[in-house]
């Protein structure tokens, strides 16, 4: 069965920033997907940092002034569309960006090298 080239144009369209990065440093974006997930899971400590605040929205729990502001995890990764859309030179949302960032960063630190900033991803 032939290739048509809409099926073969996703792999010749590496035209973004982001996909020539990954292809440089010799990252899988599945890999990117997958630390996306593991960083932005909500975990047991977010999950009472939002029970605090909606207790405090009540009025249920007291309001402490010096409590310090932490904010939870937002519980959603990076998904394969945002992704191939970044890998492809599309529209992603700016938040989506900044976890790819995130995930990109934890898996350059896997590696032992240095952090890249957002400049050279997008």
């Amino acid at each position: 069965m032939p290739k048509t080239e809409k099926q073969a144009a996703p792999a010749a369209e590496n035209n973004s920033k982001l996909a020539g990065f990954l292809s440089s440093k010799k990252l899988d974006a599945r890999r990117v997907l997958a630390a996306s997930d593991a960083i932005e899971k909500l975990r047991p400590e977010d999950r009472a940092i939002r029970l605090l605040a909606k207790q405090r929205r009540k009025g249920d729990a007291p309001k402490d002034k010096n409590a310090e502001k932490v904010r939870p995890r937002s519980g959603r990764p990076v998904t394969p569309r945002a992704m191939s859309a970044a890998l492809s030179g599309g529209k992603v949302a700016g938040p989506m960006k900044t976890r790819i960032l995130r995930a990109v960063n934890r898996l350059l630190e896997q590696k032992k090298q240095d952090a890249v900033t957002f400049d050279a991803l997008f």
